[in-house]
């Protein structure tokens, strides 16, 4: 089901207090790496530097997303463009948004900063100074979109490696409507299948898709998230 979010007010941003107030368990789940597999298609590493651990993922959000896709429409498949995210990275991506929204509204306090950078990345550190664990630093949260059968990107409105070109988010945002026709249709059907088998949205960008996080856990009245932040020494399947 695609998410009918009319309103900015109607969305709970990921460093929002009620979601990084809920409890972790983490239940040591291990991460299964898309190198190792020739089901789920993944793009090359996304331009971060040194990002070498972008095809991993916790095992139960491989099976979920092989069977997401076995829902989708003869011809289209699931691409990739990354999964597992260091805190290392995350925390560049987050000060190189930051210091572009800052520099995009000068008149703005940083409380606004922050809040508009989480529309699109995740924090390292809440605003109250208490550690963030980002859904990417799980191995719970996947960025995707489709490709037809010949490894061709389908029209999704934006491509999630143009993420910081779109510079008010209105793009990137699910339920985009100055996007074509075309790329709203193609989102829903990717949303649909992703939502059958439980993984949820994050409405601010239409690639971004979790399970076990607190992302997740909040959406789907879960007493807990199962992932906690991933280590540096990543055990495989």
């Amino acid at each position: 089901m695609l998410y009918n979010y009319t309103q900015e007010n109607d969305i709970i941003l990921i460093a929002n207090p009620k979601i990084v107030a809920i409890n972790i368990i983490d239940n040591k789940e291990c991460m299964v790496n898309l190198k190792h597999q020739n089901e789920i298609a993944y793009g090359p590493s996304p331009e971060i530097q040194n990002n070498t651990d972008y095809t991993m993922l916790r095992k139960t959000i491989y099976n979920k997303l092989k069977i997401a896709q076995a829902l989708l429409p003869q011809g289209l498949y699931f691409c990739l463009y990354e999964a597992y995210r260091s805190l290392h990275l995350q925390k560049i991506l987050f000060n190189n948004r930051f210091e572009k929204v800052s520099n995009q509204h000068l008149d703005w306090s940083q409380d606004q900063i922050f809040t508009e950078t989480t529309k699109l990345i995740s924090p390292i550190i809440n605003q109250d100074g208490s550690k963030n664990i980002p859904p990417h630093s799980t191995g719970g949260a996947i960025d995707v979109y489709l490709i037809n059968d010949k490894g061709d990107a389908i029209n999704m409105g934006i491509h999630p490696k143009d993420w910081m070109e779109d510079d008010d988010g209105s793009i990137s945002f699910t339920t985009s409507r100055i996007i074509s026709a075309e790329a709203q249709s193609n989102r829903e059907i990717m949303s649909n299948v992703l939502s059958a088998v439980g993984f949820v949205n994050y409405p601010t960008e239409y690639w971004h898709w979790s399970y076990g996080d607190r992302y997740w856990a909040y959406h789907k009245n879960e007493s807990h998230a199962l992932y906690g932040c991933y280590k540096e020494s990543i055990k495989e399947e």
